[in-house]
């Protein structure tokens, strides 16, 4: 699956983020760029290797370099340019010439980091859920209609996770605004479901598997072979209050589709991400949800040369959007890792080819986007309250928390189900859990913030979910993979923080008021 689920959070901050928005890499700081220069002296006189494998590869350009020079130095390299962001210096290109990355970092008056964004070769995307889904069958959602209250959705009765965070009592203040999008960076969403339809902006919405953006009619809907993942985040965000299925945590705002991951894999790749980041900067999207981890590697290491260069481009996009008014929320993962410890062991990644197990510092070796500065990092909790069982977790990393479901607490619900109910492609509902279904709860409230208080930056959104979020202690016991309660001894507290709650359990009432 595309690896929705393993874990993301700041830490370190990213090599090369620490250039400041003076040199933006606006067109007009290009007047003095570095020569290009032949390297080895016989680079540019020597034709290249084109016998290796077609891979993708970002190159990230230094301050002071020009795109043009940049396009030039790729071709020269036996590169093709797939297209570039002037933006943030970053240029997304296929080649397959095996020293076409070391080539280019050899010219350091044009480059700052290149690195391949896959280990196979390119083919003619993942998530981070836990487990399959759950569909719900007509009898489950007759029982659920049977004892919906008047002003609840049929499929309401179900939903404990909206009530877990007093999503239900916000309703009836506010259901969001109109003029506020969330964008679903996902495996696509089908906007024709009945509970999606009407809160769906087509205008905001794109494909952008490949680093291009494709915006014609449809292209953001999942594969006719793809992941159900993207529609059911989509429902937890927005699901309108029509009568009809289950309500969204924000039922009154607008929701994006920007489709990033594979077809057939449904791996999501850096080239597609960057993409993302970019067109919903551009299209004045105000909170992304990113419930997914960047592909191949679960973490990338910023001493490896191709994956410094991914966190990089990474780093670049997401700063921008965030310059550009956008709010990123993304989830911690499904690993049951502390990601403000010294080490863990990484043993599913390349995650596109033949894993190898690694030891690594989750400090320098980034899970992304979740690690990136600026962006928001949930857990997941179940009905009790407690920690789910497969969230990643650390104190210091993880934000806040919202409902990701846990199939071992079970609530008091028509269907008794600890899974979270929502949207799926075709018109149809069921249940997923994950941390991936933790995030678009905290998507949704902080869409709710923004409906609230209009000019509020994605920094003062973020220092409001915090705030607002209702404070949680390290519990005592928690429940683990095969449904034992056992010592919470990994929840660490300081600072008002805990590593399971981060700041605490969102909570959609205060936003609203």
């Amino acid at each position: 699956m595309a690896h929705l689920g393993p874990g993301r959070r700041r830490i370190a901050v990213p090599v090369g983020l620490a250039l400041t928005a003076s040199l933006a890499f606006l067109p007009s700081v290009a007047a003095s760029a570095a020569p290009l220069g032949n390297t080895a002296g016989t680079a540019a006189a020597t034709k290249p290797d084109t016998t290796g494998p077609k891979l993708s590869y970002v190159a990230n350009l230094n301050a002071y370099a020009t795109v043009t020079a940049a396009k030039k130095a790729i071709e020269r390299a036996g590169g093709t340019v797939v297209t570039s962001y002037e933006q943030i210096g970053v240029v997304v290109a296929h080649s397959q010439n095996p020293d076409f990355a070391k080539q280019l970092r050899a010219q350091r008056g044009l480059f700052v980091s290149v690195g391949a964004t896959r280990t196979a070769p390119l083919k003619t995307v993942q998530t981070t859920e836990e487990g399959t889904t759950q569909k719900l069958s007509a009898a489950d959602a007759a029982k659920a209609a049977a004892t919906a209250t008047d002003g609840q959705e049929p499929l309401e009765p179900n939903q404990w996770d909206l009530r877990a965070i007093k999503a239900d009592q916000a309703h009836k203040i506010n259901d969001g605004s109109p003029d506020v999008t969330v964008g679903v960076i996902d495996t696509g969403v089908d906007d024709t479901h009945p509970d999606l339809a009407a809160n769906f902006s087509k205008s905001q919405s794109a494909n952008c598997v490949g680093g291009v953006a494709d915006t014609t009619e449809g292209a953001w809907r999942p594969y006719a072979d793809g992941s159900d993942h993207g529609t059911h985040v989509a429902g937890t965000i927005a699901a309108a209050r029509n009568g009809i299925g289950i309500s969204g945590v924000a039922p009154g705002v607008k929701v994006a589709a920007i489709k990033v991951s594979e077809p057939g894999t449904s791996l999501f790749f850096t080239e597609a991400v960057v993409c993302g980041f970019m067109f919903a900067a551009e299209k004045g999207i105000e909170v992304t949800n990113n419930s997914y981890y960047v592909d191949p590697w679960l973490y990338n290491c910023k001493a490896d040369d191709d994956q410094k260069a991914l966190v990089e481009a990474l780093g670049r996009a997401t700063k921008y959007a965030e310059r550009k008014g956008v709010l990123s929320v993304a989830s911690a993962g499904n690993s049951n890792h502390d990601l403000a410890s010294n080490a863990i062991v990484d043993d599913t990644s390349p995650d596109d080819g033949t894993p190898v197990p690694r030891t690594i510092d989750p400090h320098e070796c980034l899970d992304l986007p979740t690690q990136l500065p600026g962006v928001v990092t949930v857990s997941a909790t179940g009905d009790q309250g407690f920690k789910s069982y497969y969230s990643s977790f650390g104190l210091g990393v993880v934000d806040v928390a919202a409902p990701g479901g846990d199939k071992w607490q079970i609530p008091a619900t028509p269907d008794a189900n600890g899974r979270v109910l929502s949207t799926l492609p075709g018109g149809g509902y069921g249940y997923k859990q994950g941390t991936s279904m933790a995030g678009p709860h905290v998507a949704g409230v902080a869409a709710l913030l923004k409906s609230a208080h209009p000019t509020a930056t994605p920094s003062q959104l973020q220092a409001m979910l915090k705030a607002q979020a209702t404070k949680t202690a390290c519990p005592e016991k928690v429940y683990d993979g095969t449904g034992a309660l056992v010592d919470a001894t990994t929840c660490q507290s300081k600072w008002g923080q805990t590593g399971y709650y981060g700041y605490g359990v969102v909570d959609a009432l205060k936003a609203v008021k």
